[in-house]
């Protein structure tokens, strides 16, 4: 359904910093700088890219928007998590553990950005 998402950012090197780290901790690459400064993440299923707000204005984060990341495994999720709290992020909510979704169980931590995004990570759990 989705081909990207980009979001706002006020430092971008802040911004790769913890993507780097956390993208790591689930098995995605690096990002890359493109020519005109933006920073992308590509995967087989999407790309996820960081930007400076064209208008000039400060980036800020939506209120009620979440980001999430699939991860393979519950130590995935852990190991995203604490990359994310090393390299500028802020736990939120409740600490990672098993919430029930819809149409599964989730093993699912949050943060905030260094930008303060909402992000997570999700493992969709066997019924």
């Amino acid at each position: 359904m989705f081909n990207h998402i980009m979001l706002g950012s006020n430092d971008l090197d802040r911004a790769r910093t913890f993507y780097d780290a956390t993208f790591a901790a689930i098995g995605q690459r690096g990002g890359v700088i493109d020519e005109k400064g933006r920073l992308f993440y590509f995967s087989k299923t999407g790309t996820f890219a960081l930007t400076r707000p064209i208008d000039g204005e400060p980036a800020t984060f939506g209120n009620g928007g979440t980001i999430g990341f699939l991860a393979d495994s519950q130590e995935a999720v852990h190991a995203w998590h604490e990359a994310g709290l090393a390299n500028g992020g802020t736990a939120i909510e409740d600490p990672p553990g098993v919430r029930s979704g819809a149409k599964f169980k989730l093993y699912i931590a949050y943060l905030r950005d260094p930008d303060g995004n909402k992000v997570c990570a999700v493992h969709r759990m066997m019924a």
